[in-house]
């Protein structure tokens, strides 16, 4: 009896570390203002010097640009308009089983300035500043299409990459 109960109970264990998971979806603001790019350090307690598009996981039931719009707010206080994507991107963490989609849309500012004693309110986001695209070229930032993106016109496809921190 207590080899067929060790047997399913390893199937089970089996089943649920080996099945497939969804990729996580996420959407990110390219903000261009007087002809920089805002990005953010989203690492608590700066344990990364990698910058990135403001926003994050999208919550079932709301529209990917009314997520954008709480995720942008939420990072760093101001308010945009969400306009057309402009990017697609994956990456992914292969031992980890990690896989997530970023969706890129441009936005625009429509309130609120950045403020050095802005707090997001889940404390990942530890920095947010606006670089001219000449000045990407001093940092380490994800993902690799950025620029292109942001400066750019039409809609790209960046495909999978691996997750760096």
């Amino acid at each position: 009896m207590q080899r067929m109960w060790l047997d399913n109970s390893r199937r089970a264990w089996q089943r649920e570390t080996m099945k497939p998971r969804s990729p996580r979806l996420a959407v990110r603001a390219l903000i261009l203002h007087q002809d920089r790019l805002l990005l953010v350090n989203a690492y608590a307690g700066g344990v990364s010097d990698l910058w990135c598009a403001p926003g994050g996981g999208v919550h079932v039931g709301s529209s990917m640009p009314d997520n954008l719009i709480r995720e942008v707010h939420e990072e760093t206080g101001l308010t945009v308009s969400v306009g057309a994507p402009v990017l697609v991107n994956e990456f992914h963490a292969p031992n980890h089983g990690f896989h997530q989609v970023d969706l890129y849309f441009r936005c625009q500012i429509i309130s609120g300035k950045l403020d050095a004693a802005w707090k997001d309110p889940e404390g990942v986001v530890t920095e947010r500043r606006f670089f001219s695209r000449a000045a990407l070229t001093g940092i380490r930032f994800k993902p690799d299409s950025m620029p292109e993106a942001a400066w750019g016109a039409g809609m790209l496809y960046d495909p999978l990459e691996l997750i760096v921190r």
